[in-house]
């Protein structure tokens, strides 16, 4: 894994956590590829993932384990951040400030002490995990390498009163941050979704399916894949038939169809043209048994 130097803080201007209750923010980018671990379980064993083009290697170290999905709340925030301030048209910067209770309140955290001490963890996995990936890069031999957060810590006065934390962004996801076009509102029940198999999916909902009125399609096979998941295909199926059977994405309505190839194929549609579906007669795609998958 390559050391990266450190980085000279006073090469970056200080951008202080804006106060409010704004719309969370996601980086595309983050939505659409596997990029952190779904389990809550300690992962050492990288994603190593390949598709066309698409490069992306994630590795992780044992003391602190990979970044999951619940870490990049994390980075969530941070995006909400930046987009605010630009849409404001305050100066914005990678180098951030805030207190650990505007972090928290924002994702939809506690802040009690073990919520601090969740929140400084995952600070260290976001620290620690390494990327290296082809996306957005000019040439296709080209990789970028980085970790979520360039490096972290911790702030307090002369008496050593707690005065929040201070955290560097990598450049390859504030440039994505701050391009428009990279950039979407997601709903705020996100925070509530228990499962990282269904917040992983509705970050790939929300990117794709959009509020299109057909929605988006997904063969469960190339969902499996796209994951990263460490579950075999057969389980990753049952797990799929779970959220389907409960429903819990805000926004979206999910069902299984089988296409012409007899491939079985996962189904999002906005609730809003479900109901508009139903309203008209038409005919909304069943769950299909268990044995199909």
């Amino acid at each position: 894994m390559a050391i990266r130097p450190p980085v000279d803080r006073r090469q970056l201007d200080l951008f202080h956590a804006l106060p409010g209750d704004f719309a969370p923010r996601d980086a595309q980018d983050l939505m659409s590829w596997p990029f952190f671990s779904l389990a809550k379980s300690r992962r050492i064993r990288p994603i190593d993932f390949r598709l066309g083009d698409v490069f992306i290697r994630v590795e992780a170290t044992p003391e602190h384990g990979m970044a999951t999905i619940w870490d990049a709340d994390v980075l969530i925030w941070a995006a909400s951040q930046i987009v605010e301030a630009r849409d404001k048209g305050l100066a914005t910067s990678r180098f951030m400030a805030a207190t650990p209770y505007e972090i928290l309140t924002f994702i939809g955290r506690g802040v009690g002490v073990r919520d601090y001490d969740r929140l400084k963890a995952a600070l260290d996995r976001l620290q620690s995990t390494t990327v290296a990936t082809s996306i957005r890069q000019p040439h296709e031999r080209r990789r970028h390498r980085f970790s979520w957060i360039n490096e972290w810590k911790e702030r307090a006065d002369t008496s050593g009163r707690p005065l929040g934390l201070q955290l560097v962004l990598p450049d390859w996801f504030y440039a994505g941050v701050l391009d428009d076009a990279f950039v979407l509102t997601i709903d705020r029940a996100y925070f509530d979704l228990r499962g990282g198999l269904e917040r992983w999916l509705y970050r790939l909902v929300r990117k794709h399916g959009g509020r299109q009125e057909s929605g988006w399609s997904f063969e469960v096979a190339h969902l499996h894949l796209k994951s990263g998941s460490l579950s075999p295909l057969k389980h990753f199926a049952y797990d799929l038939r779970d959220i389907v059977r409960r429903q819990p994405l805000p926004g979206y309505r999910l069902a299984f169809e089988v296409d012409l190839g007899a491939r079985v194929r996962l189904v999002f549609t906005p609730v809003t043209f479900v109901r508009d579906a139903r309203s008209q007669g038409a005919q909304v795609v069943g769950v299909l048994s268990g044995e199909k998958l």
